[in-house]
């Protein structure tokens, strides 16, 4: 049987917070909830627990939002996937710097452990409706055990989930004809469809980089971080971060750049695009020089050259030039702006 998880109207709306997880504070997981301000408040969520999942069917007349951060996380660390098929109105997620809409006809996934924002909104006729499954992470899993997208949206029309959705809505609003065990069976069934649905899909899964690649994203980041060291070298690298130096080696190969011309050819780089967008009386050459790493204005100057087949001087007036200013200009320029100058940076 299904029950009353919350209501509220134009009287109680202000408490949503408090009384959005039930009375018992089981239901959901912690979050910001709140319910937007309207001529017409309406919102109210029904429930069926069956076994460990839990569906419930959510309607409104006004627009709801949901925000989950690290901190709620660190506070409940209530590990669910919730399955959410939209039936009027929409579903905006924002996840992982992304956005995502789930139209009315449309299935999405959240998970509780990653952060995320949900905005509800209705439909023209100022109403919205999702029905949604919450099920504990390790029990999907079964079903889907590869790493879910959280927040991604695939249209419900399809077979699968079409049928995954009649299951779960026929399960919801039984009135006690069926036994608990049958519920669950067809439940079961109801996530085998989702994970048939979902399992072809390779925009639903998060794609996770092999062993060698985290380690060459924590080298390349170490070098990125102590650049302007002069000291700086493969075995301060390797060690730092807890590979050895003929490993390190071995990585940056396959990268296609040995460690010495890695580490040149940024501090180049890098040194040609302060030059491009500075002027004299900014910052010298040999400040410059030693900001990024050299030891001495002299060896800059020779590695710029070797690259740019001209001297860092004569690099910043031709750059101050194509900007219409003099070397000693006070005018502004730019970053980012340059015609013509530093395009043979290397990458």
């Amino acid at each position: 049987m299904t029950e009353t998880l919350f209501a509220f109207d134009e009287r109680n709306y202000l408490d949503c917070q408090e009384a959005y997880r039930g009375h018992k504070k089981q239901e959901y997981y912690l979050g910001d909830y709140t319910i937007k301000a309207g001529s017409s408040i309406d919102v109210r969520a029904e429930k069926k627990a069956v076994g460990s999942y839990s569906i419930i069917r959510l309607r409104s007349k006004t627009g709801l939002s949901f925000l989950r951060s690290w901190n709620h996380i660190r506070e409940d660390a209530t590990d669910v996937m919730v399955l959410w098929f939209v039936k009027r109105g929409r579903l905006c997620i924002a996840h992982h710097g992304q956005r995502s809409v789930a139209a009315a006809g449309e299935f999405a996934i959240t998970t509780s452990m990653k952060p995320f924002s949900i905005e509800c909104e209705t439909d023209e006729a100022s109403l919205h409706e999702v029905l949604h499954v919450i099920i504990p992470a390790h029990e999907f899993r079964q079903f889907v055990p590869r790493e879910i997208k959280s927040g991604f949206t695939v249209d419900s029309a399809g077979r699968e989930l079409a049928l995954a959705e009649h299951i779960i809505t026929e399960v919801f609003q039984d009135a006690g004809m069926l036994s608990e065990q049958t519920e669950q069976l067809l439940l079961s069934g109801a996530m085998a469809a989702v994970a048939e649905a979902i399992g072809g899909r390779e925009e639903c899964f998060l794609v996770r980089p092999s062993l060698r690649e985290q380690r060459l994203e924590e080298v390349l980041r170490y070098i990125d971080i102590h650049l302007s060291d002069p000291h700086l070298s493969a075995g301060i690298v390797a060690k730092a971060c807890g590979i050895s130096p003929r490993y390190l080696s071995a990585l940056l190969k396959e990268n296609g750049t040995p460690f010495s011309e890695l580490v040149w050819d940024k501090r180049v780089n890098i040194a040609s695009r302060w030059l491009s967008t500075s002027r004299p009386s900014d910052i010298s050459i040999a400040e410059i020089a030693f900001r990024v790493g050299f030891k001495s204005p002299a060896h800059f100057s020779r590695m710029f050259k070797r690259v740019f087949k001209q001297g860092p001087r004569e690099f910043r007036t031709a750059c101050l030039e194509r900007r219409g200013a003099s070397p000693e200009s006070q005018a502004d320029l730019v970053p980012g702006h340059m015609s013509g100058c530093g395009t043979n940076t290397l990458q």
